[in-house]
């Protein structure tokens, strides 16, 4: 693998970083680099600036709105992106469920769909686990019954990330519970609004509620949300979550993370009159994170080249997820270790706009322990690290 821009890739690169030098908005970067939250507005309006430069999804396909971008170059525009912290767009709509209709679903669902999704007039959210099946997500009990021109859903889904601001969900749900499970799978697009549905926050250890269980009593779903053919889910849920694996690989939010620790560390003294950063155990640890940053970026571009040339992400996506989420828990342990006895203060209100006690970046007080909190959780999403061993073992081992 060439490891050098061309000439032609560098001026996409100075491109690119002047449009976010200028159009991510200074209010959104000051509250980034502050550790506040940005509200749904103002993410949503984030993508609509993405959206109007064209800019807004660059893995589609040029026909349904794509940038035509060769995969060096989406891997330039994710970095400078990642490096200078503006979020990328919500996953669920953009990443998750738009591939899975542009291959499975119908052309009066892609005409439907699509360019809402691409607009962000709509914010999605994913219903895969259940209360009783997680790991096991073959094992959801979710029904949804045939009745004439509809489904009718019951049930409930669980670890919704940001379904409170939801307008649609796309769900795994039983069709068919005399087969084996894995079978008997549907896969159906759900408007929140809805009568009979319900959505109940759940907080995190951090304070935050950013994930909810979402309840369905006798909700009905026209027919015609339901994507390909009926019992047949399973097969488009596992290329979902072979996305979302990819996605959560991390690897700019990881370089800017780095060199937070960088800068936090060369202001912290070790107690003996240097910096951190001067202490050769601290150093040599921080080197062992930036070079497995490096290991991991050159294998998520080799996952996004097979991704060039029409394949989907096989098991290589679960190596990319064990290895990101892990490489950013080892980060969350430096800054915890950075900030020593000052991360124990419990201060969830720190991240919320408005807040007006001192202002706490990445790495300081209590900003390290309630990250740290959150993110115990990375090894879990988009199923956990050692179901991804297992399908690794598989796949990729014959075991």
């Amino acid at each position: 693998m060439n490891a050098e821009f061309t000439v032609e890739e560098q001026a996409f690169q100075a491109e690119v970083r002047v449009f976010f030098e200028n159009e991510f908005p200074a209010e959104y970067r000051a509250k980034v680099d502050g550790n506040i939250r940005l509200s749904k507005e103002e993410i949503v309006n984030w993508q609509k600036i993405l959206f109007k430069k064209g800019w807004a999804a660059p893995s589609w396909p040029v026909e349904h709105g794509g940038t035509g971008w060769t995969q060096t170059q989406r891997h330039i525009f994710s970095t400078e992106m990642g490096l200078v912290g503006a979020p990328e767009p919500v996953p669920f709509g953009m990443k998750m469920v738009a591939p899975v209709i542009m291959a499975y679903g119908s052309e009066e669902q892609k005409q439907r769909f699509l360019p809402d999704i691409l607009a962000s007039n709509v914010w999605w959210c994913q219903g895969y686990s259940e209360p009783n099946s997680g790991s096991d997500l073959a094992s959801l009990k979710t029904s949804a019954v045939r009745d004439g021109d509809e489904y009718v859903i019951n049930g409930s889904k669980t670890w919704n990330t940001y379904g409170q601001y939801a307008d649609w969900i796309f769900c795994l749900v039983r069709t068919d519970t005399t087969v084996k499970k894995q079978e008997g799978i549907s896969f159906l697009l759900i408007d929140m609004h809805s009568p009979g549905i319900t959505v109940k926050p759940i907080v995190l250890l951090d304070g935050h509620a950013e994930v909810n269980e979402v309840f369905f009593d006798d909700v009905r779903v026209p027919a015609n949300n339901l994507i390909g053919e009926e019992n047949k889910g399973w097969t488009y849920a596992k290329v979902l979550l072979t996305h979302e694996r990819t996605n959560i690989a991390g690897v700019p939010r990881g370089k800017r993370r780095i060199k937070a620790l960088k800068r936090i560390a060369a202001e912290t003294s070790d107690g003996f009159g240097d910096s951190m950063m001067e202490d050769s155990a601290f150093s040599k640890k921080l080197a062992e994170i930036e070079i497995e940053l490096k290991a991991l970026e050159y294998s998520e571009l080799r996952t996004l080249a097979a991704l060039s040339v029409g394949k989907a992400p096989g098991p290589e996506s679960s190596i990319l997820k064990i290895v990101g989420t892990e490489l950013a828990q080892r980060i969350d342990e430096i800054f915890v270790e950075l900030s020593a006895y000052n991360s124990l203060p419990f201060v969830p209100e720190q991240f919320e706009d408005g807040f007006e006690g001192e202002a706490l970046g990445p790495g300081s007080s209590a900003a390290s322990a309630l990250t740290y909190f959150n993110n115990r959780k990375a090894s879990i999403y988009g199923g956990s690290n050692e179901v991804q061993r297992n399908i690794i073992c598989k796949a990729v081992l014959g075991l």
